[in-house]
């Protein structure tokens, strides 16, 4: 299913999907974003909510990098890193993530500075360490104006040199690439907009949601909807653009449904949830990173974690009952899911409603998968996975080829154990049969 649903993903679905991340993120990074804890103010997950009152201040600044310059807008209360985040993110807009330079290779320098050029950097010796807690120095903490001029330089020295060890280092959770850790006090602990310990209530550690917070997931998930309605829509399209290897597949389960003598429909809707919806869509729903080459913060991760159960609640048949104690993400989408259970059930329905496929049709668009996908697989990597399931269940396979009148006129069954003398030698096949 996978690989017949490429093309799709590529030509239609791929879109409202890599919209749906950039939205995530753009609306994440409008508001502060913690850079330990990945917490931030604008989110869908209650888990990643930033709890803690900060009023940022929206700043302009010129970049200069490789000759040219152009405008970012960060926050005062952004780390270091997290403004060479943006900047990279607005000058290298149309390159692929794994091909932009690392924060880490790039030094960020205040050309206008109050006394002249100031490098920029999360942490230095002089930064300030209280009750054991430093701070990650932010943009206000060297008191960069709107409007400044900025450099991204090239970084000349390794981190290594700088620091003498690969090991001091920590990890940014909106990157994927350490950060520098100036001192060598292992009981130091760092922070930026809120400190670990104070993250969270001290009722068992667990953060409890108010209305206040919970109107700012509203509010966030209000200006992500359309976003969300897009990839869901096309996800559950059954236009002339819809590959025929899902009717092809829903009409077998129909049929099975039948043979054996199933007539509870939530069975079938089920059986077809579980085939496509749940276990190939929810999957790219939260992992775009899958099927684009870009950088996934946890924030952005979070956020998509909750269209995907999002998603999965919609394929449900069982009504869940909502209450006080129900979680964020279920309250957010109460009124939503009535809407999309019917849009699960209306595709099932326009599916089934539908020509069937022929197998000319069928084996016709088999062909074109497979040329679509030469020389991007092992052929005998996949073969290798196609015969671990024909050893495991052999003489199954066998059973069933000997008493299909169709296999045994084409001898399937002899054609199948040659194979298996070929892959396990003739001991084995005595064995087998």
């Amino acid at each position: 299913m996978s690989l017949c649903l490429y093309k799709y993903l590529k030509d239609h679905a791929g879109s409202p999907l890599f919209m749906l991340y950039k939205a995530i993120k753009l609306q994440a990074e409008k508001g502060p974003v913690d850079y330990v804890t990945g917490d931030a103010r604008y989110s869908l997950s209650e888990d990643k909510l930033l709890r803690e009152k900060i009023e940022p201040k929206v700043m302009t600044l010129n970049v200069e990098h490789n000759g040219e310059i152009s405008q970012c807008r960060v926050l005062d209360c952004d780390t270091v890193t997290q403004a060479k985040e943006k900047m990279l993110d607005m000058l290298c807009r149309n390159v692929p993530f794994s091909q932009r330079p690392s924060v880490q290779d790039l030094d960020l320098e205040w050309r206008n500075g109050p006394t002249g050029p100031v490098l920029l950097q999360d942490e230095e010796s002089t930064t300030p360490c209280k009750d054991g807690w430093r701070r990650y120095n932010m943009l206000s903490y060297y008191k960069v104006t709107d409007g400044a001029y900025m450099s991204l330089l090239h970084r000349q020295q390794t981190i290594k040199s700088l620091n003498g060890s690969l090991d001091n280092t920590v990890m940014s959770v909106n990157s994927a690439f350490p950060i520098m850790k100036m001192d060598n006090d292992p009981g130091t602990r760092h922070w930026h907009l809120a400190k670990h310990d104070d993250a969270t209530q001290k009722d068992g550690g667990v953060k409890m949601i108010s209305e206040i917070f919970l109107t700012r997931l509203l509010s966030t998930k209000g200006t992500l909807q359309k976003y969300i309605d897009d990839l869901f829509k096309a996800m559950l399209s059954t236009n002339h653009t819809m590959p025929p290897i899902i009717k092809y597949l829903f009409d077998f389960l129909d049929q099975s449904a039948g043979h054996y003598g199933l007539t509870d429909p939530d069975v079938v809707h089920t059986w077809k949830c579980n085939s496509l919806p749940l276990r190939f869509w929810v999957n790219i729903v939260k992992n775009p990173d899958f099927v684009f080459d870009i950088n996934k913060p946890h924030i952005v991760d979070s956020c998509l974690s909750v269209v995907a159960q999002t998603f999965m609640d919609s394929c449900s048949t069982s009504e869940h009952r909502l209450g006080k104690d129900s979680p964020s993400n279920k309250l957010l989408f109460a009124k939503d899911i009535v809407h999309y259970r019917k849009s699960v059930e209306k595709y099932f329905q326009d599916i089934r409603d539908q020509p069937a496929v022929s197998d000319q049709d069928m084996n016709s668009f088999l062909a074109e998968v497979s040329r679509m996908c030469t020389g991007k697989f092992y052929i005998s990597s996949a073969l290798r996975e196609l015969y671990s399931y024909v050893s495991k269940y052999h003489s199954e396979i066998l059973n069933a080829l000997d008493v299909d009148n169709q296999a045994s006129a084409q001898q399937l069954s002899m054609r199948l154990e040659q194979v298996i003398t070929n892959m396990e030698g003739p001991s084995n096949k005595t064995a087998y049969v």
